[in-house]
């Protein structure tokens, strides 16, 4: 999920590895992303055709790196963006990831994406159920199966508002 948020980060326009490291950092939750992470992306990216790189004076005469993301690079985000599997719809940061990135992509992407992520908590919360049914789970076993259940009603209550949020902005756009 790294590498398609950095990638996108460059959808705005031009910017420095420094720049993409701080800002990144920030979504995550940190100070900066290590540059370990993040220029051995970068020259993968560029590699790859996705971004091109520019050297340019830095503002105590030492050379900056310069990034921007070319067209091959976007289609290539977009088309990663797009393949959303169910093995990914097992994974909350996946999915979360995705749903950020939601503007980038036409309805029939969304609504696939949350269709997924759905059927995977509706059986999740079938196989929590049936165990709740089916074993003593002990009084504190027994909590965290209903805390994990309440957590499944309210996220399918968050993709209940996504799929109306997806409709109207397919509607703006006809």
């Amino acid at each position: 999920m790294t590498d398609l948020i950095i990638l996108a980060m460059l959808l705005e326009g031009p910017q420095h590895g420094y720049r993409l490291k701080r800002a990144a950092g920030a979504l995550f939750g940190q100070v900066a992303l290590h540059n370990n992470l993040v220029y051995p992306l970068l020259r993968r990216f560029a590699a790859e055709g996705w971004v091109t790189k520019q050297t340019l004076p830095g503002e105590r005469g030492q050379k900056r790196q310069q990034y921007a993301i070319t067209p091959l690079g976007r289609r290539t985000l977009l088309e990663r963006l797009s393949s959303f599997t169910e093995q990914e719809a097992r994974s909350e940061e996946n999915f979360r990831g995705r749903v950020g990135f939601f503007a980038l992509l036409a309805g029939e992407g969304r609504e696939r994406i949350l269709g997924l992520r759905e059927g995977f908590l509706k059986g999740r919360d079938e196989r929590l159920a049936a165990l709740q049914k089916n074993l003593d789970l002990g009084m504190y076993g027994g909590e965290v199966v209903i805390f994990m259940r309440q957590q499944i009603k309210v996220e399918l209550a968050w993709i209940g508002r996504l799929h109306r949020l997806s409709s109207k902005a397919g509607r703006k756009r006809s």
